[in-house]
């Protein structure tokens, strides 16, 4: 065991139960549909231990949601430093939306949730939708340098780009239809690509 290993502590290992029942219980009944009882309940732990670790359920919601954006940052963070060429985006993106699908729970509430609450917006906002976008911003102005991309104004490609991320987060129950299989999830990820890259107009 190395010398900086940290053995999890007991407390560590409680508020990561509490966190994972309310990522599924805020997912299932929404965040007014749950109450700390429920919380509890799921965690294993008393309510009195719930409030030792979180002033309130606002708290949890906050932190519960703040992870996931945090983990959806870094995963597309990784995307953009592994992607083999500019043009890859489709690859990106429909490693994204399988992730997506794979995650149902985080991602309604991280896009649900956060549509209802200010203060929750407020915070992924700062803390991680500028970052994400700042991040991507980069990445199109690099392209655009080298001429890859044609030049434009990377913040706004930047933004179109985040969004697509967005409109894949919700794909498992809007524009896709449920239970979609890996094909139509290729064919999704390809066509919006597509669009991304080349545009609708066609070109004379």
């Amino acid at each position: 065991m190395g010398i900086f290993h940290r053995t999890p502590q007991p407390e560590d290992a409680t508020r990561t139960r509490i966190i994972k029942a309310a990522q599924k219980l805020f997912a299932r009944q929404g965040y007014d549909g749950t109450t700390t009882r429920d919380l509890a309940a799921a965690a294993g732990v008393a309510e009195g231990t719930l409030f030792r670790h979180f002033a309130n359920k606002k708290a949890i919601l906050v932190e519960v949601a703040t992870e996931g954006w945090v983990e959806i940052l870094t995963d597309l963070l990784t995307e953009l430093s592994e992607m083999g060429s500019y043009e890859a985006v489709a690859q990106v993106m429909r490693r994204r939306m399988l992730n997506f699908h794979a995650n149902g729970d985080m991602m309604r509430v991280c896009f649900m949730e956060a549509q209802f609450h200010p203060e929750l917006r407020d915070r992924v906002q700062s803390e991680v939708i500028d970052k994400m976008t700042d991040v991507a911003e980069a990445f199109f102005q690099t392209a655009m340098d080298r001429g890859i991309y044609r030049q434009m104004n990377p913040k706004i490609v930047a933004r179109v780009f985040v969004g697509m991320f967005a409109i894949a987060g919700f794909s498992h129950n809007t524009i896709m239809e449920p239970g979609a299989s890996p094909q139509a999830i290729k064919e999704m990820a390809e066509g919006i690509a597509d669009i991304f890259l080349n545009g609708v107009l066609a070109k004379n």
